[in-house]
């Protein structure tokens, strides 16, 4: 199976994806490797504009760039943007291949991992966390959630920018933050958003830090090497 990218949301976060993928799946020669073809699109607009400020859709390009890689011969499609996930239903519906959730997988990690965990903390970008993304799922899985407070999560935000510009001195950004989740009952760390994990590493904090991205990562590689996929849903006409 072909694992398609659909990345540039942003480049740094799709190289670190891309890396997980590489340095998660068992081999022992190059072949062994799996197959992946990434369209690395920039020019998709923000998501956080979109959400929060009544920017530019970002959907018609996400689905444009779903097709290139559809066209290109990707098997299954993944994205390396929490926000993006937004939009994630108006994607599916416009493509022949399915798009795996990593909203949804991470939620349903986290509940493996942690089955003692009764609230996890989220940090993700603003637009992530004002559309609900994570609450939602983790509703379903009937675990609390607590997100930072508005002033922090504005300092996130930054700090998250910083990480796009290339900027990955902020950790103590994000260390500060996931500290004062915990002393708000969080037992686990949503890293969700794919700068996150850039800035802030399993250790940093005394409770478990569950990778969105690691998570896709380890779900594209069990979906490639079994080569079993969901169904694609059928185009809306």
């Amino acid at each position: 199976m072909i694992i398609g990218i659909l990345g540039g949301m942003g480049p740094e976060a799709t190289i670190d994806l891309f890396a997980k993928i590489v340095r998660s799946t068992p081999v022992s020669i190059d072949q062994d490797h799996l197959r992946l073809i990434i369209d690395n699109n920039p020019s998709i607009p923000d998501r956080q504009k979109a959400i929060l400020e009544n920017g530019p859709s970002p959907a018609p390009m996400l689905i444009a760039t779903a097709k290139n890689l559809a066209a290109a011969g990707a098997n299954f499609i993944i994205i390396p943007c929490n926000t993006a996930h937004y939009w994630i239903e108006e994607v599916r519906r416009s493509v022949g291949i399915p798009i795996i959730d990593m909203i949804d997988e991470t939620a349903k990690e986290t509940a493996r991992l942690c089955p003692s965990a009764r609230k996890v903390g989220i940090m993700a970008a603003t637009g992530t966390v004002q559309s609900g993304l994570y609450q939602k799922r983790f509703q379903n899985l009937t675990i609390k959630t607590v997100s930072p407070t508005d002033h922090d999560q504005a300092t996130l935000m930054q700090a998250i920018y910083s990480v796009k510009a290339g900027d990955l001195s902020v950790s103590s950004v994000a260390i500060e933050i996931g500290q004062k989740l915990i002393q708000s009952g969080a037992q686990a760390i949503i890293a969700g958003c794919t700068e996150i994990p850039l800035i802030l590493k399993t250790g940093d904090l005394p409770v478990p830090i569950i990778d969105a991205t690691q998570v896709l990562a380890t779900r594209a590689i069990e979906m490639a090497r079994n080569e079993k996929v969901p169904p694609p849903l059928l185009r809306q006409p």
